[in-house]
């Protein structure tokens, strides 16, 4: 029985990570590069899990510490070679999904958390949000426990811009009568 969708053999695995990865603006995991390139059926975990040390040994992509890839010029240039070997429809979703991982990335640059504990058992909760100028907001709450710290940690991690778009106008509000 032939096999449906792009990938067919570890050669199409690897044209396919070197087009994920010349898109990529940051170094990625074995995971990653595997959640990326997954737009095809045909391509299993095992599969990237193989290709990639392959493609290190070859040359292609290097190891960065973090158990993090990044292409190499070489991979770079017999990327642009083979890139014409994939499939329209698998092409697009791919780079819908490195877009979707470029974003992701330089987003959580952006937003920071910490948690402190404190002896009285309560925690310190540090949240910021940042761009390419700088700081914008710093955040400091005190959460009665750990579970309570965590959430506020993640739900800003989730909503810090709303949160800072929502401060700037209730501080704002009223501009004009000062």
């Amino acid at each position: 029985m032939q096999r449906l969708g792009f990938i067919h053999d570890m050669m199409d695995v690897k044209v396919l990570i070197l087009y994920v990865t010349a898109r990529s603006q940051y170094p990625m995991t074995v995971q990653e590069i595997y959640e990326v390139s997954f737009q095809d059926d045909c391509l299993s975990y095992f599969d990237v899990c193989t290709a990639i040390p392959e493609m290190v040994r070859s040359g292609h992509l290097r190891e960065l510490e973090g158990e993090k890839y990044e292409i190499t010029e070489k991979g770079r240039h017999d990327g642009q070679i083979t890139a014409d070997s994939i499939a329209y429809s698998v092409k697009m979703r791919a780079e819908n999904a490195v877009a979707r991982f470029n974003r992701q990335i330089r987003r959580s640059s952006f937003v920071k958390t910490d948690m402190t504990a404190r002896e009285t058992g309560d925690h310190t909760v540090t949240m910021s949000l940042d761009d390419e100028m700088g700081n914008l907001m710093k955040l400091e709450l005190m959460a009665p426990d750990r579970r309570q710290a965590l959430r506020l940690c993640k739900l800003f991690e989730q909503k810090a811009e709303e949160i800072y778009n929502l401060v700037m106008m209730e501080l704002l509000d009223g501009e004009d009568e000062v």
